[in-house]
């Protein structure tokens, strides 16, 4: 089942291609449109108004606010060390902790951009395409490349 019974949808929520998304245990905000080959885990949040465009992955731990632009192909990190085993078994959930990332209001993330967990993207802030975001942006900063780095920051934040 792609949108799972646990999954919590605001009014006017579209999603273009229900049977080609995964999405379980998150919460959509109102008139949110999610495109195609889109993975929302469980307790992730997506905020109302957002575009979360195709191929983006959003995994357990990100908050997504209001207004918020994803591009194509987003991936989100939710753990720093990451390993299959611990000592020679398969690791559960009970072997790591999911480190949260929180994405501003009318904040955009182009094509591409990975953020690594722990991170802040400040309100109004914008991510290029391609960036890797390994530190917090700052409200209205603008920041690409890899590592992502200032690029300008907005006047009057």
């Amino acid at each position: 089942m792609p949108i799972a019974p646990s999954v919590v949808l605001g009014s006017g929520v579209v999603i273009h291609h229900p049977d080609l998304v995964n999405l379980y245990g998150c919460a959509i905000g109102a008139d949110t449109k999610i495109g195609t080959f889109v993975e929302i885990q469980k307790g992730a949040s997506v905020g109302a108004r957002c575009k979360i465009s195709s191929h983006t992955f959003v995994c357990e731990g990100v908050t997504i606010e209001d207004d918020v632009f994803v591009g194509h192909g987003v991936m989100f990190i939710n753990d720093r060390y990451p390993r299959a085993t611990a000592d020679g078994r398969l690791q559960t959930e009970a072997d790591w902790t999911v480190v949260p990332t929180r994405v501003g209001r009318g904040s955009s993330i182009g094509s591409g951009a990975v953020l690594m967990c722990g991170v802040t993207i400040g309100a109004g802030a914008m991510v290029g395409a391609g960036a890797v975001v390994t530190h917090d942006v700052p409200a209205g900063a603008v920041v690409a490349g890899v590592p992502a780095r200032l690029v300008r920051r907005s006047e009057g934040r």
